[in-house]
């Protein structure tokens, strides 16, 4: 991928960062949500004190007391409340409705929050975008979701001028749109295994964190990325399982992971993940096809690390905040219904190389990628 050695960011400022991504008029209110494994963990703020809690602290030290200090005062916005809920366990799984405040007292997010704030800050362990973009739909806010946000992540991709990263994705965007289907060469072990995904000529859409107007949206920061929901999908891809490094081979027909193939490591890894794909198909459904836009640092957090120039991810399971039909009521079980990426990129996968995207669209092929490595013809829309 691109180095980003050279590369200097400004300072992180919760301002600048507001004002460019919401451009928030006189008098709006703003809250921000965490989530804790005992949501009571807020009350006296008892999670400051909590070592495993950083994401959550950064919240209340880099966004929660920025915002009373000086932040709401310098854009004229109000509220500024701090509410915990319950971490979900998955990414994108609904929120619980139940939340706490500092005092202690319990509200409801679907009665006391989502009706009554035009900007809702999201700052947690796992993704909300899912279930927070159904809610903005319902209740007419905007907002952000920023999971695992770590130091590097407030030293790079949040600091980046967002109207250039949106440009830039546009670029892409035109570039990539109405697509046939796109092709993925994946290298692992002495292995070469193809994923074709169709995307049967829709627009491609952005992620630019850009989230103007009074129209309810929800951006997910870092952002920039250009993505798809494909129609289809056949092939076989690697999937490297974080729960303990099992490698395994994924079979793909009529858009889903039907079977799994233990590659290397732990078969009951691999028994586990079957027996789920059995008991409940849509887990395997590709909901996602990704492309990082931006020379960012490695942070070893997903959410910036897929928006790297370069890589690439697939995502399976829930694709409804994506414009998909995935919803969550499809899933046998509520706990299934998650939308899970599958980054790949030298730091993440670093025995599976991938020395080739191809994107065909009108009877044309166009090389995208190569060995993690934006390709001229992206480099060239890059620079237009």
């Amino acid at each position: 991928m691109s180095s980003v050695a050279e590369q200097t960011f400004p300072t992180f400022s919760l301002a600048r960062l507001l004002s460019t991504i919401f451009e928030p008029t006189q008098g709006m209110r703003v809250v921000i949500l965490i989530d804790l494994e005992d949501p009571r963990e807020i009350e006296g703020l008892k999670f400051l004190r909590i070592p495993r809690y950083t994401i959550q602290q950064h919240a209340y030290q880099k966004f929660y007391t920025v915002l009373h200090d000086s932040v709401m005062a310098e854009l004229g916005m109000t509220g500024g409340e701090i509410f915990a809920y319950q971490i979900t366990g998955g990414s994108n799984l609904d929120l619980p409705d139940r939340a706490v405040a500092p005092n202690g007292t319990v509200i409801s997010l679907e009665k006391d929050v989502y009706p009554n704030y035009d900007i809702v800050l999201c700052i947690s362990t796992y993704s909300a975008t899912a279930p927070l973009t159904a809610f903005a739909k319902q209740f007419g806010f905007r907002g952000a979701t920023l999971h695992g946000i770590n130091d590097i992540i407030l030293s790079s991709g949040l600091c980046v001028d967002y109207h250039e990263v949106s440009r830039n994705a546009a670029k892409l965007q035109a570039g990539m749109t109405h697509a046939d289907r796109f092709e993925i060469d994946f290298e692992f072990f002495e292995r070469r295994e193809t994923l074709i995904l169709h995307t049967g000529k829709q627009e491609a859409q952005k992620s630019h964190g850009l989230c103007h107007g009074l129209e309810p949206d929800v951006a997910n920061l870092p952002a920039g990325e250009i993505y798809f929901v494909p129609t289809g999908a056949e092939g076989r891809f690697p999937l490297v399982y974080e729960l303990d490094g099992t490698l395994g081979i994924m079979e793909v027909e009529d858009g889903k992971i039907r079977k799994a193939i233990l590659v290397k490591g732990n078969q009951d890894t691999i028994d586990a993940h079957n027996q789920k794909l059995i008991s409940d198909p849509v887990t395997g459904e590709l909901g996602e096809l990704g492309f990082g836009t931006q020379n960012l640092p490695v942070s070893g957090a997903d959410i910036q690390d897929e928006k790297i120039l370069g890589t690439i991810h697939v995502a399976t399971g829930r694709s409804d905040h994506l414009g998909g039909n995935l919803t969550p009521d499809k899933f046998a079980k509520s706990e299934n219904a998650t939308h899970d990426d599958i980054l790949f990129a030298p730091h993440k996968t670093p025995d599976i190389n991938i020395p080739q995207v191809r994107m065909v669209r009108n009877g044309q092929t166009y090389v995208l990628i190569e060995n993690f490595e934006p390709s001229s013809y992206i480099r060239g829309l890059l620079d237009s």
